[in-house]
């Protein structure tokens, strides 16, 4: 049977018949297989989308069991360093791109560049897709899902202060303090100073004209940009006051309460955010989702892929069913609606299913214009122990700008000397 779904029968069924008739077991293995799946799904709305997809594939392919099992985000370098270095390494890992450098470079991931290019799927995905998980011409993985940056605001507070939506960072900050009213506990923006924090303010320097890593290949910052990217963004706090108190701790879980329970205005991270923010305030009512705002230089939103990687070649086969499978139309949308995760496939992000939903426009925008995190040897250990605390000592009166982007820029020179 072709590994292609008869898409117009699936749509009549409609998603309450999906996963019981639409996948019927597509080619069998020679014989049984059971592999286990190391992923960084944390949230209930991930565990659902990944509790559908995998109901799914159980369906079309039931001679091939899955074992899921979370590894939490700070823990995943350790646990997959030791796996490899004791060689308890699982049958496929769900990889960050900016973790790809480190995992090829201690041996953890399979070159599947041949079954990815004879792959019938193969042309659902722009070749880009496949940068951030390529090096020396092999490729590693497969995109299975893509975490596209946007913003988040409170429709209802914009029209009630007769407020456009903004489009570029000084639109964005004059709105952040115009809707900032701490009598009534309102800030115009949540900050993410906390865990995850550090990306943002990458993204900042790179707005500011400061990129990580040059269009040369070179990695360094400008200093200038470096200094101004700080200075706005802490300056959202220590200068207007714009932002909650708690911020230089603030996480995910306090940012997304913050903007669910009226607290503030504004917010950014991901599409993977929406179903959460959803559950709370009325899509297109209470909320509304935006493009990331351009800055003096750049306009900077990540499309940051997931990539599923064979990390053992014992069940390497069975292993490619499974990764492949996450590129089907069907599993892609299912997963979307569960966790609100961006299809990598541009033939799934054309689906009615999400093309149709307006919530999803900015989203769509942003595939355009929308970069990969910068990736490279040590890259993930620089954001975290290098330019997160930098921006947190702003954030607490303990340092300058300046002081903090020479902390930054030491410290990616000795990141990758």
């Amino acid at each position: 049977m072709t590994n292609r779904f008869d898409r117009r029968s699936v749509l009549k069924m409609g998603g309450g018949l999906l996963a019981a008739s639409a996948f019927l077991p597509q080619h069998a293995l020679a014989q049984s297989a059971s592999i286990n799946y190391w992923h960084t799904f944390t949230s209930q709305s991930e565990q659902a989308g990944l509790d559908a997809v995998m109901a799914l594939f159980k369906a079309a392919h039931p001679d091939v069991a899955v074992t899921p099992e979370n590894i939490p985000n700070p823990e995943f370098m350790a646990k997959i360093t030791a796996a490899v270095v004791s060689g308890s390494r699982p049958d496929v890992t769900m990889v960050a791109s900016e973790r790809f450098q480190d995992l090829l470079a201690m041996g953890a991931l399979t070159d599947m560049t041949a079954r990815i290019a004879g792959w019938e799927r193969r042309g659902d995905f722009d070749d880009k897709r496949f940068d951030s998980i390529t090096k020396d011409g092999k490729t590693y993985g497969v995109p299975g899902f893509t975490f596209v940056d946007w913003m988040y605001y409170r429709k209802d507070w914009f029209d009630e202060a007769g407020l456009a939506p903004p489009k570029t960072l000084d639109e964005f900050r004059q709105a952040a303090i115009k809707l900032t009213d701490p009598a009534k506990g309102r800030f115009g923006f949540g900050l993410r100073g906390g865990p995850g924090g550090q990306n943002y303010i990458i993204n900042m320097m790179e707005a500011f004209g400061a990129p990580v890593k040059a269009a040369d290949g070179t990695i360094g910052l400008n200093r200038d940009g470096v200094v101004a990217a700080l200075d706005f963004y802490s300056g959202l706090l220590v200068k207007d006051h714009a932002v909650p108190p708690s911020a230089a701790n603030d996480g995910f879980q306090q940012v997304i309460s913050g903007f669910q329970t009226g607290q503030t205005a504004m917010i950014w991270h991901h599409t993977g955010s929406y179903q959460d923010i959803a559950s709370k305030l009325k899509p297109g009512v209470e909320f509304g989702t935006l493009a990331m705002p351009a800055g003096p230089v750049n306009r900077v939103a990540r499309l940051a892929y997931a990539y599923n990687c064979i990390t053992s070649d014992k069940n390497a086969d069975a292993a490619w069913e499974w990764i492949k499978f996450w590129g089907e139309p069907d599993a892609a949308v299912a997963f979307l609606e569960k966790t609100g995760y961006f299809p990598a496939s541009n033939v799934a992000a054309a689906d009615n299913r999400i093309g149709g939903n307006p919530m999803y426009k900015a989203a769509s925008e942003t595939l355009g214009f929308g970069i990969p995190q910068p990736s490279f040897p040590g890259a993930a250990g620089w954001a975290e122990g290098t330019v997160l605390p930098a921006l947190q000592q702003i954030l607490i009166g303990q340092a300058t700008p300046e002081q903090a982007a020479d902390q930054i820029i030491d410290g990616l020179a000795a990141a990758i000397a």
